[in-house]
């Protein structure tokens, strides 16, 4: 609907502004865009149309799925996941392209997560191996990974709770604070909400 309202108001035809819009993202066979999607990945058209510093980077460039999440507080977050083999050249431009978008889903964050399926382990006396990268602990760690990103993890340590529980704490490279730093609480609660685990996000002291 918003696709159609936006083609309407700049005169582009409805049917190859929807279309060009739908290109930004592609779901499993048969499965069909929400209206949240949809929303988003009219934004990226909308960047790689009229933002001359993206374009070109932007034109081969998809997305597999968007999620709006409500964090504690007044926290919102845009959560998009890429194609694992798009995932270096979203990185390459994630701070102008993360700066862009926050722009357009004002008060909300946004945080970009590749898209990885976990395999469960194969039956017992099979033949078959599962990759290590399809376990559980790999893809939750690739996970942290993307949420902190473009903030590096440089260390992790496990502060366990009187009531059995755990809590992980992760140290991110202090060069990207400005880039992370504003919305630390909203990666605590996508990490949480994606993997079901605790984490709190912290830079490390640095001693004069």
């Amino acid at each position: 609907m918003l696709a159609l309202v936006r083609a309407v108001i700049h005169g582009v035809p409805e049917t190859a502004k929807m279309f060009s819009a739908q290109n930004k993202i592609q779901k499993d066979k048969g499965v069909e865009p929400t209206e949240f999607e949809e929303q988003v990945a009219q934004a990226f058209f909308d960047l790689e149309n009229t933002n001359g510093d993206l374009k070109s980077d932007l034109k081969d460039l998809y997305i597999n799925q968007a999620v709006h999440m409500d964090i504690s507080g007044s926290r919102k977050a845009v959560v998009i996941f890429v194609p694992f083999r798009l995932r270096k050249a979203f990185r390459k431009i994630h701070p102008r392209l993360v700066r862009e978008l926050e722009k357009k889903f004002s008060g909300k964050d946004v945080i970009f997560v590749t898209t990885r399926r976990i395999m469960r382990p194969p039956k017992k006396g099979s033949a078959a191996q599962r990759p290590r990268n399809r376990t559980l602990t790999s893809v939750h760690e690739a996970t942290l990974e993307d949420v902190a990103y473009p903030a590096e993890i440089v260390g992790k340590r496990i502060r366990y709770r009187v009531d059995g529980t755990n809590v992980m704490k992760v140290y991110l490279e202090p060069k990207e604070r400005n880039n992370t730093e504003y919305k630390l609480e909203t990666m605590i609660g996508v990490y949480k909400k994606l993997t079901g685990r605790d984490v709190v996000f912290e830079y490390p002291v640095t001693e004069a």
